[in-house]
């Protein structure tokens, strides 16, 4: 099961850290992402980490969003810097449950498909 937490209301330009907390599944052994709908759009991909703590970012937030696993608390976290209106949508952590996958192509972790596991979603609104 993940747990997703962390959304709130910021301004532009501001700051938020949303965190997806696992449990049945140590997330060190998993591909961990995050992905985000907003109103009317399709959800799309965010932002994806894997056991050996490669990562992956959709052009869209890469070099504002970081994406970090806690082993410790088996938790992973999604830091958003310089959050923009754009920003704004239902953020959705998501586990494939491919034990320690052989080398896949990016593509394949930013697709909706490949992930087994879903949290409830964690509100994000960044105002203008």
């Amino acid at each position: 099961q993940l747990q997703a937490s962390g959304g709130g209301l910021v301004q532009a330009g501001g700051s938020l850290r949303l965190s997806c907390a696992a449990s049945g599944r140590t997330l060190a052994n998993y591909a961990t992402a995050w992905f985000r709908q907003a109103p009317g759009k399709e959800r799309g991909f965010v932002t994806a980490i894997i056991p050996g703590a490669s990562t992956y970012y959709a052009d869209s937030v890469a070099g504002r969003f970081t994406i970090s696993r806690d082993n410790a608390k088996n938790t992973v976290h999604l830091q958003m810097n310089s959050l923009q209106p754009e920003d704004t949508a239902v953020y959705y952590c998501a586990l494939d449950a491919t034990f320690r996958p052989t080398w896949k192509r990016a593509g394949y972790y930013a697709a909706s498909t490949t992930y087994d596991y879903w949290g409830q979603g964690t509100l994000v609104t960044v105002s203008s």
